[in-house]
């Protein structure tokens, strides 16, 4: 187990299944974390070790529990115990209280009154996050939420980040694969191997990797795959039904799955979330595509439904976007491309 999320934290499982968390900076030696992981006492121990703060003087009695009343740290753990938080799913839990914590250590920025952030202060911290817009942005956002949070639970009367503006972003995001790009994943990967039929699902449904890795027979019904998408199916579940087209009807065939869900790693499990696109990060290195990722063939399909005519909500039909902000963004290209072929031959037809 590797804790990603937080510098310098990795951890294990020990003989039980327990889990134990520590932390190690180059060169100096690991320390275990015994506090509970994403708990306050945890990342207030956390912060010490960061700061390095002795470990005795840290394991003080009280010291753990320690927290400024009306802090922004104090008014993360409300959050943390409301049902609004509740509600999320453990992934957004999980990249949610990252980045608070990392916001409430920049300068210690969690010990401050939380009512006195104001959203000059945001943006001031926005602003040295530049490099890194996507980043940024996520900061802003889940401010919002907290914010929102403590609006609505009467902690202040306003939320400083509601107005706070994001960043315009440098990149496009995962490169979306090209019809060249497609073809020599598929001269390296034949049909009848799992790298090809972990192709052909994401080419062929336009489904996040999340969804992809629990694609099984029983989501076949009468030749369509039915199933609920995993992003928002806590709060807003999205049902689809996706015709099975013969092509990926038949690498299905040809080749070996798992027994719950057509893909299956070495050892017949299914894969999972991780794991999957690890393993599609090596199919692509293998194949001379080391820019290329699982969800660039997500944009990929749903760019390659607009070169063949394809409207946006016709797209959205098939990827399950409920609205077309991102589709016009992973098909922008594609779209022009379609229009201009269409400008050309009206001319064409005119001569």
């Amino acid at each position: 187990m590797k804790s990603r999320e937080l510098k310098y934290i990795s951890g294990d499982f020990d003989r039980h299944g327990n889990r134990r968390v520590y932390f190690r900076k180059p060169g100096q030696p690991k320390v275990r974390i015994r506090e509970k992981y994403g708990s306050a006492e945890f990342y207030i121990r956390y912060r010490d070790l960061l700061s390095g703060v002795p470990e005795k003087e840290s394991a003080k009695p009280g010291r753990a529990t320690k927290m400024t009343p009306a802090s922004i740290r104090w008014l993360c753990a409300q959050y943390y115990q409301s049902a609004m938080f509740a509600e999320l799913n453990p992934k957004t839990q999980k990249t949610r209280r990252a980045i608070l914590e990392r916001f409430c250590l920049h300068k210690n920025g969690g010990d401050k009154p939380f009512k006195l952030l104001g959203a000059v202060n945001i943006r001031k911290r926005r602003d040295e996050m530049r490099e890194t817009p996507e980043a940024a942005n996520s900061m802003v956002k889940v401010l919002r939420q907290l914010y929102r949070f403590a609006v609505l639970y009467e902690h202040c009367d306003h939320n400083p980040a509601a107005n706070v503006e994001l960043l315009r972003s440098k990149s496009e995001g995962y490169h979306s694969w090209t019809l060249a790009e497609i073809e020599k994943y598929e001269a390296a990967h034949p049909v009848g191997t799992t790298a090809r039929l972990a192709l052909a699902l994401a080419l062929y449904t336009g489904q996040r990797r999340s969804d992809l890795v629990l694609m099984g027979r029983q989501h076949v019904q009468d030749g369509w795959l039915c199933f609920t998408q995993q992003k928002g199916k806590d709060r807003h579940p999205v049902r689809l039904e996706l015709p099975i087209i013969p092509a990926l009807q038949a690498i299905l065939d040809a080749s070996p799955k798992g027994d719950l869900t057509f893909l299956a790693n070495a050892n017949g499990q299914p894969f999972t979330n991780n794991g999957f696109g690890n393993r599609v990060r090596k199919w692509c290195d293998t194949a001379g595509l080391p820019h290329c990722s699982i969800h660039g063939l997500r944009k990929a399909a749903a760019a390659r439904l607009a070169e063949l005519g394809c409207t946006e909500f016709e797209i959205m039909a098939i990827t399950g976007h409920q609205t077309s902000k991102e589709v016009t963004r992973y098909t922008r290209s594609a779209s022009q491309k379609v229009r201009a072929a269409a400008a050309l031959q009206k001319i064409t037809g005119q001569t």
